[in-house]
């Protein structure tokens, strides 16, 4: 099926093929994506779960919740039942119990955000633009990237942007964030940008000339780590993983796409846990990535990475290497 867009904001949902491939859905199973999104994968996926599969779809942004609301009612067959749940994934025992459903037949995660997501100015993601930094998915929650900013210690500051976002230059930039707090709170995407490449502007200043290319923007790790620990990610991708082997059948497959290393390390050693104590097998021996052509079209499956696994005795080898 070629991949197309959803949306008029351009969202293609990542490695589609794919995620269709391993999950296989059929008539008559029950589906949970737990990070619906735009509701790309899921409009593909429910109508392969007709007659009479039921689909499932969570996600912690209610625009987007609303939005696939929307796009179901127009494209789900009519023999399909799907319900929309605002939730996080985190959660997911609870949302099942909810629905009195005991057990799903297949799990999806998508752990990446939606484009109309990094293109608003307003939910402060990109620093593309001007915006407040927000950068929360829940947009009823408190805690956003300017109270971390704006009121933790340079310490802690430094080693969230260093654990979360990998940066070298941690401590540089949370000594910089301090020294221009103290001069006026930090309120928008821009301000916090220009401070982090000015760190790497004085490292750059006493390299005596010697320039070493980047690919990426220096202000790139530092919104990655602050995003990360606004929305808790890490602790809610594990509390998500641990939840796999109570919430689906015998034979349920679960397929995660990561998008960064830290997502990725918790996924392979969780299924890896899993297979090697025989609960589950799994179907990738190495994550599968976009190919050159998904690349080319959709800039956002460049750093994407799937993984699938198989609630059920291990009796055949991996479906794909």
């Amino acid at each position: 099926m070629p991949l197309e867009t959803n949306d008029n904001t351009g969202h293609i949902p990542v490695l589609a093929p794919q995620v269709l491939e391993l999950l296989t859905p059929r008539p008559g199973q029950i589906c949970v994506d737990c990070t619906i999104g735009r509701g790309g994968h899921s409009t593909q996926i429910a109508q392969r779960l007709s007659p009479g599969g039921h689909l499932v779809g969570i996600d912690r942004d209610s625009q987007n919740v609303e939005h696939s609301r929307e796009l179901l009612k127009q494209s789900a067959p009519k023999n399909v039942t799907w319900n929309l749940v605002h939730a996080n994934f985190s959660e997911l025992t609870d949302v099942l119990a909810h629905l009195n459903i005991d057990k799903t037949d297949l799990l999806l995660a998508d752990l990446g955000f939606s484009s109309n997501q990094m293109n608003d100015p307003n939910r402060g993601f990109s620093f593309g633009a001007t915006g407040p930094l927000d950068m929360r998915y829940d947009l009823g929650q408190e805690l956003t990237a300017a109270q971390l900013v704006n009121t933790l210690d340079e310490r802690s500051l430094a080693d969230l942007i260093y654990q979360n976002g990998q940066e070298r230059l941690s401590r540089k930039i949370a000594a910089k964030i301090i020294d221009r707090r103290r001069q006026a709170p930090i309120k928008d995407t821009m301000a916090l940008a220009q401070i982090v490449r000015s760190a790497y502007s004085s490292v750059a200043s006493r390299s005596r000339g010697r320039r070493v290319p980047r690919r990426i923007d220096p202000a790139t790790r530092t919104f990655m780590a602050l995003r990360i620990a606004v929305n808790r990610e890490l602790d809610c991708l594990q509390h998500l993983l641990h939840q796999l082997p109570n919430v689906l059948q015998p034979g349920g497959v679960a397929v995660i796409i990561s998008f960064h290393s830290l997502e990725d390390r918790l996924v392979k050693t969780a299924f890896r846990d899993l297979d090697r104590s025989g609960q589950a097998k799994l179907l990738t021996r190495r994550p599968l990535t976009a190919t050159d052509d998904e690349r080319k079209n959709n800039r956002r499956s460049r750093s994407a990475k799937l993984r699938a696994i198989c609630f059920e005795s291990r009796t055949s080898e991996p479906v794909m290497a």
